[in-house]
């Protein structure tokens, strides 16, 4: 398996923009998950039980970490957006293997 050098950023503001850097925003929601081209056994041991159980109906499942971050009042969206990627790379995920996206939510 050959590690890739790019990172998979999305992101996104949710409520009224304006509203946000005006009131300050509140918190962030961060999705950690394996890169598509690293194995995720914890996938296929939930995917295996979920056939021992009769359903049929998922193909495929990979696990991932959530962290929903309280952010300091008063922060713009923009300087929200920065922290939250800024703390993304250099500490929730592992560049080699993972990747992440996240949203500002008002």
């Amino acid at each position: 398996m050959v590690p890739c050098n790019h990172r998979a950023i999305e992101w996104k503001l949710v409520g009224n923009p304006g509203l946000l850097s005006e009131a300050g925003v509140k918190k962030a929601h961060l999705f950690v998950t394996l890169k598509k081209t690293v194995l995720d056994p914890q996938g296929a041991t939930i995917l295996a039980a979920l056939k021992n159980q009769g359903n049929s109906a998922v193909e495929e499942v990979r696990q991932g970490k959530f962290f929903e971050l309280q952010l300091k009042e008063g922060l713009n969206a923009e300087a929200a957006k920065d922290e939250v990627e800024r703390l993304a790379r250099e500490v929730f995920t592992n560049p080699v293997i993972e990747e992440y996206r996240y949203e500002i939510v008002g």
